[in-house]
């Protein structure tokens, strides 16, 4: 049986994850913040679908949590072979309303955890000739939206330049990149979210299935709808200056109130 490690794995699409995995008889490391949830979540997949699920309790906004993670990502003898990089969160507010140190941890959690957890599990993956990581990211990566748009685009840029450099090695990195979707993610950052279209959110297990789908395709970027897949496209044929305008507008619309 092989195992798979995911961050923020207690809620949203790390949740979503971790279910579709142990269904499909995976081994899990499931890592968050919480213990009491992790632990929960361990027993409830552990009994429903007769896995192995480890519980590591760490916060990737510390160097002591990313520490952690990269240690048991490094273990050879308990191997690794998918890792899900999920852990993230949002600011409420446009940039200079963030304080300082808000943003901050956001890169922390979002750019730095990502770099060094990616390669403490793809070196020893390369080692072995196999092994897995998807990135999450978000479609924001492709408007110029904020620190959160930023911290995402560079991730997507991350990961499909060492996809690139790890070709042939076995080893495959994926960048996932899904628009709006049920989770905890906006109320933890005290988004409303009454003022997003319907046709606008995506179903976690659903986005999680497609991710899956397309990392076994061996494709290094994964947009999991059709709709957003339009959306992207009309994005790169939109001049640079234009984009900045009606991401701005559409911010006001649909981002936080």
């Amino acid at each position: 049986m092989t195992t798979a490690l995911i961050t923020g794995s207690t809620a949203g699409i790390g949740a979503a994850f971790a279910r579709r995995l142990a269904s499909d008889g995976h081994n899990l490391v499931l890592v968050a913040r919480d213990t009491e949830r992790l632990g929960e979540q361990a027993t409830e997949l552990h009994d429903r679908h007769g896995i192995e699920a480890e519980v590591l309790t760490a916060d990737l906004a510390t160097d002591k949590g990313i520490e952690a993670v990269a240690t048991r990502l490094s273990d050879r003898r308990n191997a690794v072979d998918l890792l899900v990089n999920n852990a993230g969160f949002g600011n409420k507010g446009r940039y200079l309303d963030v304080p300082m140190a808000d943003e901050l941890m956001m890169l922390k959690v979002h750019c730095e955890a990502v770099l060094r957890l990616t390669s403490a599990a793809t070196e020893s993956m390369r080692e072995r000739g196999r092994g897995g990581v998807v990135n999450v990211a978000s479609v924001a990566a492709f408007v110029p939206r904020g620190t959160y748009g930023a911290s995402k685009a560079w991730v997507v840029q991350f990961t499909q330049g060492a996809a690139k450099d790890l070709a042939g090695s076995g080893v495959r990195l994926m960048a996932l990149c899904p628009g709006f979707v049920r989770t905890e993610f906006h109320e933890r950052a005290g988004m409303g979210t009454d003022n997003i279209p319907n046709w606008m959110w995506l179903d976690a297990d659903k986005v999680v299935a497609s991710a899956l789908a397309d990392l076994a395709r061996g494709k290094s970027l994964s947009i999991p709808d059709p709709r957003y897949k339009a959306m992207m496209g009309v994005v790169k044929v939109t001049p640079r200056a234009l984009l900045g305008g009606i991401s701005s507008k559409t911010g006001r619309k649909y981002g936080p109130q």
